[in-house]
């Protein structure tokens, strides 16, 4: 296998390696993470995690994992290794957490393609038949740049932008020396067709299309339970966030929810649900303007009682399995957010949002904290790995028949 030393090189939050080391370290600690399951079912239960390889999505398939024992089938879309290139990072946390899964004995099969595709459904569907039966559990967790609709063949393209009028706001930044920097930025207001493609993308179009797939086809089992993964956020973000085009894809995607529940209630017992996570340091979220901002903000309030992902997607698998009861707000929303929107952390983060300043920002933000995530994104910063001793870059896709 190839070997060579790694060095975090980057263009603003996108990094152009990753480390496989540092992410299947990463992963290793997110599994112990996880509180020991209680009574173990003598039949695991069957899941389907859509968008398994990042952030909430990779949090999910740990958690379930590690926490409830599930047996499937999880779909991402990464690149692989090539000899100048490493693989993305999800391709290297894939590879660890099927390791993790193969020695905890646990069946899952990993699958790396296009999800929104029918071919991925009808390969997912076939494997379902084949080795697992019907599937108790569906978790979505998809966050695309595009999508392209195998109906008409039409691509839709999201679009990051507020509705209605043009949204400044104020940003973090850092330079190539990694000086932080308070900046304010306008972003124009999105058309018709903004909105439209970014639902087409981002709503629940997809999420409808794989339940319907698998519903077809009498593959769902009997109390059968889905869950799409949300945010809502603070006030400070709404501009660009929840009153945007992103907010309105996750309209559409609470709308959906609504729907498949009454549909899964009278065809298999079962239930759909969003649930509404918390703030955390993503691929995706880094992108947004002003959302950096706020998460180092809410870091520098709230320190360690920030709720990371695992804990989320942990307590969410105990409300899907009835470990606890499922706890919904008044949209039928499974809230995990309310430790961030807590009113008194809304105005000690709002506070310093308002005085935050290229001057203020170290003493207001937790950035060693912030920037050091943004870096174990890609398998970087992560304690214990010797980032000066070379490494192998050329990991395999965990085999789907193993």
């Amino acid at each position: 296998m190839s070997e060579r030393v790694i060095t975090p090189r980057s263009r603003g939050f996108l990094f152009l390696d990753s480390h496989p080391a540092g992410c299947a370290r990463l992963v290793q600690e997110m599994w112990q993470a996880v509180p020991a399951p209680g009574e173990v079912p003598s039949d695991a239960p069957v899941a389907l995690i859509v968008g398994s390889s990042a952030g909430y999505g990779l949090a999910a398939t740990i958690a379930g994992l590690a926490r409830v024992g599930i047996r499937g089938i999880s779909v991402c879309f990464e690149k692989a290794p090539t000899e100048r290139r490493t693989a993305t990072a999800g391709w290297y946390r894939t590879a660890a957490t099927a390791e993790l899964a193969r020695q905890h004995g646990h069946e899952m099969v990993f699958l790396n393609g296009d999800a929104f595709s029918d071919a991925m459904k009808d390969q997912v569907a076939e494997l379902l038949r084949e080795r697992f039966g019907r599937l108790d559990h569906l978790i979505y967790s998809v966050a695309a740049p595009r999508r392209t609709d195998p109906d008409t063949g039409a691509t839709y393209a999201s679009a990051l932008k507020p509705i209605g009028e043009a949204y400044r706001t104020k940003t973090l930044a850092f330079d190539s020396e990694g000086t932080p920097e308070v900046k304010e930025v306008e972003t124009a207001p999105a058309t018709d067709d903004d909105i439209e493609q970014t639902v087409a993308v981002m709503g629940g179009v997809d999420w409808e299309r794989w339940i319907d797939h698998l519903a077809d086809r009498e593959l769902l089992a009997d109390g059968f339970s889905t869950a799409a993964l949300s945010y809502i956020g603070s006030p400070l973000t709404d501009g660009i966030y929840r009153q945007g085009t992103i907010g309105a894809a996750k309209c559409h995607l609470e709308a959906t929810a609504r729907t498949l529940n009454e549909r899964l209630e009278k065809l298999v017992g079962g239930r759909a649900v969003t649930s509404v996570n918390g703030a955390a340091v993503t691929q995706s979220s880094t992108a947004i303007p002003g959302i950096a901002l706020y998460v180092g903000l809410l870091r520098g309030v709230l320190g360690d009682a920030m709720v990371p992902p695992i804990a989320q997607l942990t307590s969410l698998w105990d409300q899907l399995t009835d470990a606890r009861p499922l706890d919904v707000d008044d949209d039928g929303r499974v809230r995990l957010d309310s430790w961030e929107l807590n009113s008194a952390v809304q105005a000690a983060v709002t506070e310093r949002w308002d005085t935050a300043t290229t001057d203020s920002i170290t003493r207001l933000a937790d950035l060693e904290w912030f920037h050091a995530e943004v870096q174990r994104l890609y398998g970087f910063a992560v304690p214990g790995i010797d980032y000066s001793a070379p490494t192998a870059i050329q990991v395999p896709w965990p085999d789907a028949v193993s």
